[in-house]
């Protein structure tokens, strides 16, 4: 979508603000949606296990998510620069930026992302001091997640290229056949001939059961096929034509450098909220034991749920925010921000009211019948305790995650990294750490009170950026010759 389709902006009443919005926004929110799912169900499918195998899943795919998170915040860059070149009609330099995103990820994939499967989870896990069963699942699971690491991040530079130029559909489509993959995955390779007698499902003979290894495997397959239909469409003729895809693989090293000269305080602000979360469960949460940790997931999976279609409300709006200032139009950038931030926030307290009200039977549905006696109704009375904190903070999750899309969308990423570093080591981790000893007794609601601490605080300190507007005087340098100049990406916006 151009952004001149967007230019009556100005005229429009509330409700057809929304309207257009949104029309941007559904395929976003559901591509968004994805990977999350693919966790959910993983966790959800791994609980019929037991809770053993639950916070296994979840320690495992937290920190290979962790390692990946840093350069995901790059990533997510080529939407910034992509969008702001549709918006001054210079559309035949979007494609380069998406080729550098590729080369991104294949390089830092084979440099950081293979020794940290290799060597980096074992050590790890064995420091944290968990059960020896426990260990080994998490590193299998995160192993795989890593190793499979290449096609994830690859394709979301492609995703990224297709929500700035205003074509997130193509995503959706591919979202959607990659997690119906990924389900039919994890049915044959967790359960494999043996089924689900419990729920009176058959088993598929002559497949062994893997388990937890099972879902990393499925995630890994259902990630390989979300990532090869945007692949395709990038390369067809209408894409090539249009963009140049075909003719701008080469390695670009200056829209490399563009995208970490921009993208490098996301990595930090992202990686390093996702270091202080891994901390939070693995570490913190997991000092009180397995019941705790598996009940941890399951109110974090409900989260991720809540907040991923949030996340597609922001990545919706960097692409406008992006439009809007490469057409010199920044008022019209700050109303679709704000269009945005309302439509996010009424979702997400909607979440708040439906995990208050319904906290206990949410829970439940991820307690199979592989628990020893008494497991379930601690379990359950754990996440029911949590998932009040988490039906609190809900609007305020909302709040920090459209403001960073739109301070995205104009390139306002250093003072936002900085703040959410500051803030999430020393609320998540600090905050966390200092309930967990002088509170004992609190149990891991101790952590959970500073985490609900930091999500509060986030979201105040975005809404006061972008309100202040300093993002109104960065300016992006970019790539003068799209596939093979030099380039250098500046903010001219000081601290």
């Amino acid at each position: 979508m151009q952004a001149g389709q967007f230019a009556d902006f100005h005229h429009l009443d509330g409700f057809e603000r929304i309207r257009r919005v949104w029309s941007l926004a559904w395929p976003t929110v559901i591509t968004m949606s994805s990977y999350t799912l693919m966790q959910f169900v993983d966790s959800l499918m791994v609980s019929q296990l037991g809770g053993l195998e639950l916070a296994a899943q979840g320690n495992g795919g937290v920190w290979a998510w962790t390692a990946m998170s840093f350069l995901f915040g790059v990533i997510t860059i080529v939407n910034t620069f992509v969008s702001q070149c549709v918006g001054r009609g210079e559309s035949r330099r979007a494609a380069a930026y998406a080729w550098s995103g590729v080369w991104f990820a294949a390089i830092t994939w084979v440099v950081l992302l293979i020794p940290m499967a290799v060597w980096g989870l074992p050590i790890a896990f064995e420091a944290m001091g968990h059960d020896r069963a426990l260990i080994d699942l998490e590193i299998f699971y995160g192993r795989v997640l890593l190793l499979g690491a290449v096609v994830n991040l690859a394709g979301k530079s492609i995703a990224n290229f297709f929500f700035g130029i205003g074509r997130p559909k193509v995503i959706t489509i591919a979202a959607l056949a990659g997690n119906i993959a990924n389900v039919v995955g994890n049915y044959v390779l967790i359960y494999g001939e043996t089924g689900l007698p419990s729920l009176g499902l058959p088993g598929v003979p002559g497949v062994e059961p893997m388990g937890v290894q099972g879902a990393a495997i499925a995630t890994v397959i259902g990630t390989c096929i979300e990532t090869a239909i945007p692949a395709i469409v990038f390369l067809g003729p209408r894409i090539a034509k249009q963009h140049g895809s075909r003719a701008t693989w080469r390695i670009d090293v200056g829209g490399v450098r563009d995208l970490i000269r921009v993208g490098w305080p996301a990595s930090m602000q992202q990686g390093n909220e996702m270091v202080c979360w891994a901390i939070f469960m693995t570490v913190l949460v997991g000092r009180f034991g397995t019941e705790h940790l598996a009940a941890g997931w399951i109110v974090l999976r409900y989260m991720h749920l809540s907040f991923m279609p949030a996340v597609g409300f922001s990545v919706a709006t960097t692409t406008l925010v992006g439009q809007f200032i490469g057409a010199r139009e920044p008022g019209l950038a700050a109303k679709a921000a704000h269009t945005a931030l309302w439509m996010g926030v009424a979702y997400m307290s909607i979440w708040g009211v439906l995990m208050l009200l319904l906290r206990e039977p949410m829970v439940r549905v991820f307690l199979g019948a592989g628990e020893v006696d008494g497991s379930v109704e601690r379990i359950a009375a754990i996440g029911s305790s949590v998932m009040i904190l988490a039906a609190v903070f809900q609007a305020f999750d909302g709040i920090g995650i459209v403001y960073l899309g739109a301070l995205r969308g104009a390139g306002d990423t250093l003072w936002p990294g900085l703040v959410t570093a500051a803030l999430s080591w020393g609320l998540i981790v600090g905050a966390g750490w200092g309930c967990a000893v002088v509170f004992p007794q609190w149990g891991s609601w101790g952590p959970w009170a500073g985490a609900t601490l930091y999500i509060m605080a986030i979201g105040a300190a975005l809404a006061w950026r972008f309100e202040r507007g300093n993002w109104r005087d960065i300016k992006l340098a970019m790539n003068a010759r799209g596939a093979a100049g030099d380039s250098v990406a500046e903010q001219s916006d000081p601290l």
